[in-house]
């Protein structure tokens, strides 16, 4: 009695074939997108149902339905910290990004040491966020860094004439607080777009700069015709990332300035705002109501830039 050869799966017929491999990567995907549905989704669902009651520690207290909201939109301190939050994204995100895409140029020519210099600029973005605002915080005080180095170059009369005296408080003044933080994540930020920018960088054919080159374009024309407008996935990459962060900026503030965001709301932001009413006054139910609040601020920027940089697959 002779046996019966198995079936190879190449044997079987196309769409046996296709079924199974569809299966199997259902199968692959199956724990992330369950991990995802889970953390992400329902959680989501969750904290809007949470911010539709009175919330305590124990659990739902009293139904408010929307009163929550309402106290969102009415009160003056959630409005400067969203006002901070966005000054602070419409400024940092396209400074972040050309400084980045500027080092990304740099160190993707054909220099000598260019690894030395891709790890050098990439290496703030590796520091512990904590550990360069505390560092951050020692320059820009009134007795720090800067204010030394200003005056050693002869550059106060410059600053008084703005009325940034001596030993002005850069982090500790409502005027500059803002803007300190701003220079100081547009720094440690840009190694991470550097990167960003790299990947997009050399994915780019080779043969197209040399086409421009046989064309007689110059360097500056191969970047805004060739370079430039290749990037736009890239772009849109790096926008949304970018905006995402920024909108939910947190740790600088808290640092520099508590959790109040000192100097008188300077440093507030959205998520510093959601810090105070779940973990110091304990509201459970408003922090969720802002943190849906902020969801639909990302959603909606997203949404935007989707439709601006995300080219003909954008809707």
């Amino acid at each position: 009695m002779t046996a019966t050869p198995a079936v190879s799966p190449r044997s079987r017929p196309p769409r046996a074939r296709r079924v199974t491999e569809a299966f199997a990567g259902y199968g692959f995907i199956a724990v992330p997108m369950l991990l995802f549905l889970i953390f992400n989704i329902l959680s989501l669902g969750y904290a809007f149902y949470i911010s539709l009651w009175k919330w305590g520690i124990l659990g739902p207290i009293a139904f408010r339905g929307l009163r929550n909201y309402q106290e969102i939109a009415t009160d003056p301190i959630f409005a400067k910290a969203i006002t901070n939050s966005i000054v602070y994204t419409i400024i940092v995100v396209p400074c972040q990004m050309a400084l980045g895409l500027l080092l990304a140029v740099v160190v993707n020519a054909k220099i000598r040491g260019r690894t030395f210099f891709r790890a050098s600029f990439y290496f703030p973005a590796i520091m512990s966020s904590a550990a360069i605002t505390v560092l951050w915080l020692f320059i820009v005080s009134p007795d720090g860094l800067f204010n030394h180095v200003r005056s050693a170059l002869g550059l106060d009369p410059l600053f008084q004439a703005f009325g940034f005296g001596p030993g002005w408080d850069w982090i500790g003044q409502v005027q500059t607080a803002l803007a300190s933080v701003m220079v100081l994540n547009i720094w440690t930020t840009s190694g991470t777009i550097m990167l960003f920018y790299l990947a997009s960088l050399q994915s780019i054919p080779g043969e197209l700069y040399e086409a421009a080159a046989i064309d007689g374009a110059n360097p500056w024309q191969t970047f805004w015709r060739v370079t430039f407008p290749l990037l736009r996935p890239g772009h849109y990459f790096v926008a949304a990332v970018s905006v995402i962060g920024a909108l939910q900026m947190f740790d600088q503030a808290v640092i520099a300035g508590g959790s109040v965001g000192a100097p008188d709301n300077a440093l507030m932001t959205i998520v510093l705002y959601l810090y105070n009413a779940g973990f110091v006054q304990f509201n459970l139910s408003y922090a969720a109501a802002v943190g849906i609040v902020l969801f639909l601020v990302i959603f909606a920027a997203t949404l935007v830039q989707r439709r601006l940089l995300g080219g003909e697959a954008a809707w």
